[in-house]
C-alpha cells in the first residue's frame, strides 16, 4: 500500500481496528511491515541489513524502518510491536546475539525499539526467528489445524519452535525446541556451539553442499548452494541424492526425538532447504517411518510451510498479537 493511496485514517477508525507493527530482522534484510489483528500484512518495507557495520549502524537501519512504517497513514492505529530476530535471543534480557551480526552481541532491542519516538509507550515483544515462524504457521500457515507441532527453518542453519496444547512454548529464555544443536550423532562433527554432531551440521544449506563435495559432487558452474545440489538430485547425480538423503534422516530422527518426548503430531518445515521439495520429503517422511516408530509417534505428518518469505513479519505480529489483546493496551490520544 503506498503512502499516496492510504489516504486519512480518523480516530474513530485507528480505535475501532488496531493493528500490530512488525519487525523481521536477519543477517541479509531488515523488514518491517504493519498487520491487522487476523495477520494480514497491510504495509511492508525492507532495507539491507549492515551486517559487517557497528551495532549503531545497525541499529540504524533498524530506526529507519521503523521511521518508513511510521509515517504511515495508519500508524496511529498501532498497539503492539512484535520483533523476530535471527538469534540467540534472551527474551527475559531482551537482547539479541545473531550470529550474522557480529556487533549485536547482548544487544538491547527490545528497549531500544521501545524507546523510539513513534513506538514509545506501546508493548514490545522479542522472539526468535525460527519461533516467529513457529508462531505464523500456527496462527495462518501450515500448523494452524495442529495443537501440537514443531516447526522448522532449514536453511543456512536450522532453527525450531514448539506449539503445545495449541499455545506457543518459548522456554525462559525463547529458545525451547532449538532442534538445530540436537546431536543426532554422537560422534560426528565438532559444532561451533561447543557439542558435536549436531543436527544443523547434518542438514543445513551448508552441511548439505559440504556432503555432497565429499561424496564426489562436481558443480557445474560456481554455484556450489543446496540449491544446485537439489538441481543435480534431480536429474540422478548419486552424490547429490546422497547428501538430501542424509540431511533428511538427521532431520527425521531429530524431528521423531520431539515427537517422542512431547508427542507432536505434525512437523512444519519452512526456509531454503524445504524449497528442494520432494528431494527432501520423500527421503525424510521415509526415514520417519524408522524413527518414529512408538504407536503414539506413528501418526506423525511432515509437510511444507505455508507462508514463505512472509512468515518472519506474519510471526512477529503473531508474538504481539498477546500484547494487543492485553487489557492494559489502550489508544494513544
Amino acid at each position: 500500500m503506498s503512502y499516496e493511496l492510504a489516504g486519512a485514517v480518523d480516530r474513530r477508525h485507528t480505535l475501532a481496528h488496531p493493528l500490530l507493527a512488525a519487525l523481521d530482522i536477519g543477517g541479509t534484510k531488515i523488514a518491517g511491515a504493519l498487520a491487522d489483528r487476523d495477520g494480514t500484512l497491510l504495509h511492508q518495507v525492507r532495507l539491507p541489513t549492515p551486517a559487517r557495520g557497528s551495532a549503531r549502524e545497525v541499529l540504524g537501519a533498524v530506526t529507519r524502518v521503523l521511521d518508513l512504517l511510521a509515517r504511515h497513514p495508519t500508524w496511529p492505529s498501532v498497539r503492539a510491536v512484535g520483533i523476530g530476530s535471527a538469534g540467540p535471543v534472551d527474551i527475559q534480557a531482551g537482547t539479541v546475539s545473531p550470529v550474522n551480526i557480529p556487533a549485536w552481541r547482548a544487544f538491547p532491542i527490545r528497549t531500544e525499539v521501545a524507546t523510539h519516538p513513534a513506538v514509545h509507550g506501546l508493548p514490545v515483544a522479542l522472539g526468535g526467528d525460527a519461533v516467529a515462524m513457529t508462531a505464523a504457521e500456527h496462527w495462518r500457515g501450515a500448523a494452524r489445524n495442529h495443537r501440537n507441532a514443531l516447526c522448522l527453518v532449514v536453511s543456512t542453519g536450522v532453527g525450531a519452535g514448539l506449539i503445545i496444547d495449541g499455545t506457543l512454548r518459548t522456554g525462559p529464555t525463547g529458545n525451547a525446541g532449538h532442534l538445530g544443536h540436537i546431536s543426532v550423532d554422537l560422534d560426528g562433527r565438532p559444532c561451533p556451539c561447543g557439542s558435536r554432531g549436531c543436527l544443523e551440521g547434518l542438514a543445513s544449506g551448508t552441511a548439505i553442499t559440504r556432503t555432497a563435495l565429499e561424496a564426489g559432487w562436481r558443480p557445474t558452474g560456481d554455484d556450489t548452494s543446496a540449491t544446485a545440489v537439489a538441481t543435480a538430485a534431480r536429474t540422478g547425480d548419486p552424490a547429490a541424492r546422497h547428501a538430501y538423503d542424509r540431511a533428511a534422516r538427521a532431520l527425521a530422527a531429530g524431528i521423531a526425538a520431539t515427537a517422542t518426548l512431547v508427542e507432536i503430531d505434525t512437523a512444519v518445515i519452512g526456509g531454503g532447504v524445504a524449497q528442494a521439495g520432494d528431494i527432501l520429503f520423500h527421503p525424510l517422511r521415509r526415514h520417519l517411518t524408522t524413527y518414529a516408530a512408538l504407536p503414539y509417534t506413528t501418526h506423525l505428518t511432515v509437510t511444507p510451510a505455508q507462508l514463505g518469505t512472509d512468515a518472519g513479519l506474519i510471526g512477529a505480529a503473531a508474538l504481539a498479537l498477546p500484547l494487543l489483546l492485553s487489557p492494559t493496551v489502550t489508544a494513544r490520544g
